[in-house]
Parts: C-alpha cells; structure tokens; sequence
C-alpha cells in the first residue's frame, strides 16, 4: 500500500540536472508532449522489451514520484495529441524532465545498435539500395511503422502527414539520429534544450 509522505510528494532530485525554462505556463506545448512520445516508440521499435525498460528505468532513477508505474506512464505517454487515447491533461515540467531522462539512460544502453543502423542506412543510401538490404534495419523500421500506426490517431493532421511507409520510414531515422544526440556524457541536457528550441520566452 502507497503511503503519502513528503518525500512522495517532493521532485526527485535527479530533475534538478535540467533546467526549467521560461514557459508562459508550467505545462508543456505540443510539441514537446510529441516529441517525447514518438522517441520512447523509436525505443520500443528497437527494443521489444522496451516498454518494461522504461518502468525499470524510471525506478533505478528514482522517478516513481512522477512514474509510479504503468497507468500513469501511459497517461502520461497519452498527452501526445496524436494518439488515438490522446488525454486532455497538460504534462507538466517534471513529467517532460522524467521522460527526457528516461529516454537518455535507454538511448545509451541501446548506442552500438542505434550507431550500426544508422552507418546501415547511410551505406545503403551511397549504394542507392533499398533499406530491405539491411535484415536489421528493415525490422526496425517494421515494427516503427507498426507500433505507429497502432497507437495514433490516423483522422489527426499530423499522423496523415506520414501516410505512406516511405513517409514513416523516414520518421523513424530522424528519431534514430535524434535518440544518437542523446548518448553523450550531456545527452540528457542536450535533448531537453531541444524540445524547447523556439519555446522558450
């Protein structure tokens, strides 16, 4: 049984290594809710155990003040306005920093299979190849476009924006390059700067 304390109720202290920007409200736009959501499912396409992954994740980091575990991960995930179970609840601040740290500790324990797919892509580009050359590679873009088609909702203008395989496929290399940015030594830093580029007041 969850008991109510103070620590319960406080931030962890992990958060703190990002920092808040000025925002004219403290819940996040749009898209940061997308962005966060479509790199946990380039995640999950890589991995097919990421979605326990990112509840173990969240735990070794001490995050369950603002993951306390599946349901809310999965409303928290549902704040993408392009889900099919889109919620109405903002995400907040804390939940984006959890998330973004979350992404980072999965990004770099998965760096030699992201690095090898992307030098796969770029070698079948230079050779004008189709991406099936590549049994690795072809999975993840696979299982991308599965999960994708899956989860959003196809009446909302940004999903029919990706309404061709090739439209999806290269969805899900920019998300590779992007979940790569984060690998680094300042990779938690660095996306969270990102999500914000342009946001900022």
């Amino acid at each position: 049984m969850q008991v109510d304390s103070p620590l319960a109720s406080s931030s962890p202290s992990i958060l703190e290594t990002l920092a808040t920007p000025s925002l004219p409200s403290q819940d996040c736009p749009r898209r940061v809710r997308t962005d966060l959501d479509l790199l946990i499912l380039a995640i999950e396409a890589l991995d097919v155990a990421g979605s326990e992954a990112l509840l173990k994740v969240s735990e070794q980091l001490g995050l369950q003040p603002v993951i306390p575990g599946r349901v809310k991960l999965w409303l928290i995930r549902g704040t993408n306005p392009m889900r099919r179970q889109s919620q109405r609840d903002p995400l907040s601040i804390d939940q984006a920093k959890a998330l973004t740290l979350v992404i980072c500790y999965l990004a770099k324990r998965l760096t030699v299979l992201i690095r090898q797919l992307l030098l796969g892509y770029q070698q079948l580009q230079d050779q004008n190849l189709a991406l099936e050359h590549h049994f690795r590679l072809a999975e993840y873009l696979q299982r991308f476009r599965s999960l994708f088609r899956a989860r959003m909702n196809p009446k909302r203008a940004g999903v029919i924006a990706y309404d061709t395989d090739e439209k999806l496929d290269e969805l899900a290399i920019v998300l590779l390059t992007r979940l790569l940015f984060c690998t680094g030594t300042q990779g938690p830093q660095r996306l969270w700067n990102s999500l914000f580029d342009g946001e900022v007041v």
